[in-house]
């Protein structure tokens, strides 16, 4: 692979070159926007299968024969479909891969389908776990998609997960977190960094000047399209929450929220960074279903100073209370191998750049 064997996260023109050499096999070529800059993509195929169960497939065995076991029926996705709420469906995707030795491949869902509270992961052949694709791996891929709060439609070609390549171990330690942070303020507005394990967010219970915190989906509401950018209407599908000073959120079991870290966040352009999974040592909710974030997001030179983390949250089985300033998550920040061509925000028209409280791109 020449170039692309250094350590680190592969940005837009190493994916490309994978595609070159055969490594990312397309369906058909790539679309214009479906390569960003430390991930790539995937495209829904042509079906979709309604399955009895979430599943894995395990070694050696394929998803296409826990199909033909575990499917109910069989959807057609290239005029488009309805996917309902608290079902399982599987996808295969456009892309399948052929990985070399060295480069293994993490998924997660895209941050707009996050939003949509669209649970969704990706499957590959024989791999025993969600969203890993390990070294050498040469197969079909697959998305799982369960819709928790809204129906949606989808269609041949619609994204929902990305994915993102890496060589080596390329993750920062928190020595090394802590010196990059002194050097280019990886989190602002909130406490004193706080790095262990990755570096601290909070959640920010303050609100705006008229103490708007975030937002509450309603149940038994329209369609989302995936595809179609402001199409809904906010309030059709969304409570806002206004929390009063130092009262904090209740979080209702099995509802979904929309809030916003206290902190602004900065990737710098030779880095990517990943919001690790929920962990239970610090309440019973899980925070951000979608946890990459590009190189320059929250960079001011791409136009993103200030740009806030939006945190989709939700609680299990208990009411949780949330505190103004409480520690939610951790951001693990890894070294690109090479930076990218371009940066998220200003070079991309990217819809999150300098985002503060924001829903997904579909609502007006």
């Amino acid at each position: 692979m020449g170039s692309v064997a250094v350590t680190g996260i592969l940005p837009a023109q190493a994916i490309r070159r994978l595609a070159e050499t055969g490594q990312v096999q397309p369906a058909e070529p790539f679309g214009a926007k479906q390569v960003q800059p430390a991930s790539l993509d995937l495209r829904l195929g042509d079906v979709a299968y309604r399955v009895r169960a979430s599943f894995l497939p395990g070694p050696g065995v394929s998803v296409a024969d826990r199909l033909k076991d575990l499917s109910l029926h069989e959807i057609d996705l290239r005029e488009g479909a309805v996917l309902e709420t608290g079902c399982v469906y599987v996808a295969p995707l456009l892309e399948a891969l052929a990985l070399s030795e060295g480069i293994s491949a993490a998924a997660n869902p895209k941050s707009s389908t996050g939003r949509l509270d669209v649970f969704t992961r990706v499957i590959a052949d024989g791999v025993a776990s969600f969203d890993t694709i390990p070294e050498n791996y040469s197969g079909a891929l697959y998305a799982e998609i369960c819709p928790q709060t809204f129906p949606i439609v989808v269609r041949r070609g619609s994204t929902l997960s990305q994915i993102r390549f890496r060589c080596g171990q390329p993750a920062l330690g928190d020595k090394e977190l802590a010196v990059l942070h002194a050097s280019d303020k990886l989190v602002s507005g909130g406490a004193l960094a706080d790095i262990h394990d990755g570096i601290a967010l909070s959640v920010d219970l303050t609100g705006d000047a008229k103490g708007l915190v975030g937002f509450k989906a309603k149940r038994h509401t329209g369609l989302v399209d995936v595809d179609a950018p402001g199409s809904c209407a906010l309030h059709d599908y969304w409570e806002p929450i206004h929390v009063k000073d130092g009262n904090g959120l209740i979080l209702d079991p099995d509802q979904f929220y929309i809030l916003a870290s206290k902190e602004a966040v900065h990737v710098p352009p030779g880095y990517a960074a990943e919001m690790v999974p929920f962990n239970p040592l610090v309440g019973e909710f899980r925070v951000h279903y979608a946890g990459f974030m590009d190189p320059g997001f929250g960079h001011a030179a791409a136009g993103g100073s200030g740009a806030r983390v939006v945190l989709e949250v939700r609680s299990h089985k208990v009411p949780f209370i949330l505190e103004d300033g409480q520690i939610i998550g951790r951001l693990i920040y890894e070294r690109m191998s090479e930076l990218p061509e371009k940066l998220y925000g200003t070079d991309l028209g990217s819809n999150y750049q300098a985002q503060g409280l924001k829903l997904s791109k579909h609502f007006r």
